[in-house]
């Protein structure tokens, strides 16, 4: 590497990672300071470099899926997997704050929000779980809007997913085609039968069940960051309401549910060992 006057310059560690930019970015607000205000911004400051990783890793499965790459995808998605229980973990030592002490700093974090963390959005978009209205929440944010804006309109893992399987012979209709109700619901359907398929036969289909596999274990440990989130924060600082205007816990609580292949959770309810389809409701072809 060279320096600002061309002269060649020996690489070190500190170089290479830019460590005294990275630990010059500690800004605490509180004053007098808070001890534990410094443990805050690097445990949030980490998730976004993790999500930064996470990001660069869905982009690669879903070039790979596209790319009919199935195992390769897989492989990367179980990366996803490892450093979302590292983000899990995290949750744990932010517990180790008090709540008195938390409450000590939480007021000069107004009317700052875990909601503003575009790459969290970036993840949700990029999975599955688009939600236009959300660019609302950035609206004064040019930055985040056109990252988010873009993550909207390109492919998710989920329209990959099932764009990989339609290219291997599945009736697996495109996720975003603009059909009415009755269309949606028989397209799910159809996509909810190629993965009973997939699950009844996963010697036959070996790479479409990992890769299947690899995408709920995924959705499932993204689930479980938000459970350990939300007991994280009832613990901290009860029902207040959040930081940016929210209803704190009250609101958390309705994301629960939220799942970026619901296909690949509701197959489960019709799989069975005779292979029929009794009680199961996909579109008939």
């Amino acid at each position: 590497m060279t320096n600002d006057y061309g002269k060649k310059v020996l690489l070190s560690y500190n170089r290479y990672l830019r460590v005294p930019e990275l630990i010059d970015l500690q800004t605490c607000l509180s004053s007098p300071a808070q001890h534990d205000e410094l443990l805050f911004i690097t445990v949030h400051q980490a998730y976004e470099l993790w999500f930064k990783q996470i990001l660069h890793e869905i982009d690669a499965a879903i070039a790979l899926m596209k790319a009919d790459r199935a195992i390769e995808a897989a492989y990367a998605l179980r990366r996803i997997v490892e450093i979302e229980k590292l983000l899990i973990a995290q949750i744990h030592i932010l517990e180790t704050m008090r709540p008195i002490t938390f409450l000590g700093f939480r007021d000069e974090l107004n009317p700052a929000s875990g909601f503003q963390s575009m790459q969290f959005r970036e993840i949700e978009f990029a999975s599955g779980l688009k939600n236009e209205a959300i660019l609302r929440e950035f609206a004064h944010d040019d930055f985040a809007q056109q990252r988010l804006d873009a993550r909207l309109n390109a492919p998710s893992l989920a329209e990959a997913f099932f764009a990989l399987l339609r290219q291997r012979g599945f009736d697996t209709p495109a996720i975003d085609a603009p059909l009415d109700a009755k269309e949606r619901r028989s397209n799910h359907g159809k996509r909810q039968r190629a993965v009973v398929e997939i699950l009844t036969h996963p010697e036959k289909l070996n790479e479409e069940y990992q890769l299947a596999e690899a995408l709920l274990e995924h959705d499932e440990h993204f689930s479980l960051w938000r459970s350990h989130h939300i007991k994280m924060v009832e613990r901290m600082v009860g029902a207040k309401r959040g930081t940016g205007g929210s209803e704190g816990v009250g609101y958390l609580r309705t994301t629960l549910d939220k799942k970026f292949f619901p296909e690949l959770w509701e197959a489960r309810t019709y799989l069975s060992s005779k292979h029929d389809d009794k009680g199961c409701p996909f579109a008939k072809t």
